[in-house]
């Protein structure tokens, strides 16, 4: 609890605006690995790779080494003018990808790689309706928004016409209250039948992400995803995976949709990819991007194609490859998951356990039966983890603050994994007295 330093933060309020409801406790002076430091050196495990960016841990050798030679080469550009680093990680990244996928464009941020992607799907198609999925997140700018369906809607006004919604399969709790336990898909026929009802015609695209985050980290299946891809074909919907948080061997796979059997028609990747740097990039097809180019198709901000950011892309590559990190996202989420399970196993207040690699989500509920999510709880615990030395991530919204997100850097050590759990323990033991 020494780090915990309420009033600095509150003083800082005092210039800031309060943008993610209330800030943590404390002022973090620098990061390294899987822990972040206080001024005083005092280490708090980070469960959260940052905004689940640092997904090779903080501060990586690789990416200091490129921040330290930085001088050396250009770091912006005029958006047209091409440099080596965008050059090569377009190179890479399309290399990486099936053969359809050969058409990149690099940015800043996971709103901006969606809205390029449903902008060029608008553009090609013609129509310009959109389908998300309940409790999803694409982003913060004025279209992603509009087809994110997370708790930050209320107050701002229209969103986009054409914002359609389905429900996610949601297995511990369907959402047509049909399945108990394993989603049959209903939920997906159902949400479809009904997006049909209220459209105009103007179908454009479907987005969806491998594992919605947000929405309490509900993982998409494969035989839901076949059908998904199905049902968008027989409606002319183009399909946008979003793995801003996916991506990069988080789910023990280079990218996501690798463990489906479909390919997207547009692949939008961001937080990962610069492992803590602002980078994400949008990849579609020679087709779409050949018809939107005869169609005028113009994307133009301050820092597109960036020669510094794309230079961490590569390194990226680099470290995913040579530490194998994907295999071990697979071993340690495993190990990771097993210690969650039994956990559940000791508190009724832990309802369900779910996710993939070291994308994992935990929630919390009043009890097992009626499965009544116990949002106070959670927050109590995600506090008293904090007082314990522990970052844990948990929505800070009202209905959205009872599961826990834990993403851990892919570097992170089974020992730290342990002590991680050793601390998430006491601070359920400490919440539930």
């Amino acid at each position: 609890m020494q780090y915990l330093n309420p009033e600095e933060v509150n003083e800082a309020q005092e210039s800031m605006i309060r943008y993610c409801g209330e800030f943590s406790p404390f002022i973090a002076e620098k990061a390294s690995g899987s822990y972040i430091y206080d001024r005083k050196g005092n280490a708090i495990l980070d469960f959260t790779s940052g905004q689940m960016c640092s997904v090779f841990g903080h501060n990586h050798p690789k990416f200091v080494e490129i921040l330290e030679k930085a001088g050396d080469s250009a770091i912006h550009l005029l958006s047209s003018i091409l440099s080596p680093p965008v050059i090569n990680l377009a190179k890479k990244l399309t290399s990486e990808l099936p053969d359809s996928l050969t058409k990149c464009i690099l940015l800043n941020t996971g709103s901006e790689s969606n809205e390029v992607a449903i902008r060029m799907a608008k553009l090609v198609t013609g129509g310009f309706e959109i389908i998300g999925f309940s409790g999803s997140w694409h982003g913060m700018t004025a279209g992603a928004q509009s087809y994110t369906y997370s708790k930050t809607r209320k107050g701002y006004g229209p969103t986009m016409s054409g914002s359609l919604m389905i429900p996610a399969p949601y297995e511990y709790r369907c959402p047509i209250k049909h399945c108990k336990g394993s989603c049959d898909n209903t939920c997906l026929e159902v949400g479809m039948k009904m997006v049909d009802q209220q459209s105009v015609g103007a179908y454009a695209a479907l987005i969806a992400e491998p594992l919605l985050s947000a929405a309490g980290m509900i993982e998409l299946k494969p035989n839901y995803v076949k059908r998904l891809k199905e049902l968008c074909d027989e409606r002319g919907l183009l399909l946008i995976f979003d793995e801003a948080q996916t991506a990069m061997g988080r789910l023990g796979t280079t990218f996501a949709f690798e463990r489906f059997d479909v390919v997207p028609d547009f692949l939008t990747l961001s937080k990962t990819l610069g492992g803590g740097l602002p980078l994400a990039a949008m990849v579609t097809t020679t087709e779409i991007e050949e018809e939107c180019h005869k169609r005028g198709f113009v994307y133009m901000t301050s820092h597109v194609s960036d020669p510094f950011c794309a230079s961490f892309g590569l390194a990226a590559f680099e470290i995913l490859y040579e530490q194998e990190l994907a295999k071990s996202a697979l071993d340690k989420g495993l190990y990771l998951k097993g210690k969650l399970i039994q956990l559940q196993e000791k508190y009724e207040c832990i309802g369900d356990v779910r996710g993939s690699g070291l994308l994992l989500g935990v929630e919390i509920v009043k009890d097992r039966e009626t499965k009544v999510a116990d949002d106070s709880l959670g927050q109590s615990i995600s506090n008293r983890c904090l007082e314990l030395g522990l970052n844990m991530n948990i929505v800070r919204m009202k209905g959205y603050g009872s599961v826990f997100r834990i993403a851990p850097p892919l570097t992170v050590s089974k020992k730290e994994i342990d002590l991680g759990i050793t601390m998430l323990d006491e601070a359920i033991q400490d919440c539930i007295k």
